[in-house]
């Protein structure tokens, strides 16, 4: 994995955020409730693992791709993380979006790329 191909699913993940993918997306925050659902579709095309770390009461996921911590979402916070990178999966990153919202985002970054 180069860093040419995380700068360019970076910028199709982020292109293609929308209501549609989240209900907290915001147009002043686009990051805003993607984690799960980034998660997903980062593992889909990079491959690598799904982390998590607790953020206040919640769960933020992310991703390890080629032993490297990579966080899609992170500027939907505006204090720094705390990472803990705790082992995750698809089943818990699911639970934090839902069928359409994944299917949207999946397809909408697959046309960008």
């Amino acid at each position: 994995m180069t860093s040419d191909d995380l700068t360019a699913f970076r910028r199709a993940l982020e292109a293609s955020w929308s209501l549609q993918s989240s209900t907290l997306w915001k147009e002043d925050r686009p990051a805003a409730g993607q984690c799960g659902v980034s998660a997903l579709v980062a593992q889909d095309h990079l491959g690598g693992e799904i982390l998590k770390t607790k953020y206040g009461s919640l769960w933020h996921f992310y991703n390890r791709i080629d032993g490297r911590r990579v966080d899609f979402t992170e500027s939907q916070f505006d204090e720094p993380i705390d990472y803990t990178d705790e082992p995750s999966n698809r089943e818990e990153a699911f639970a934090d979006t839902n069928g359409a919202q994944y299917d949207y985002l999946s397809a909408a970054v697959r046309r960008r790329l």
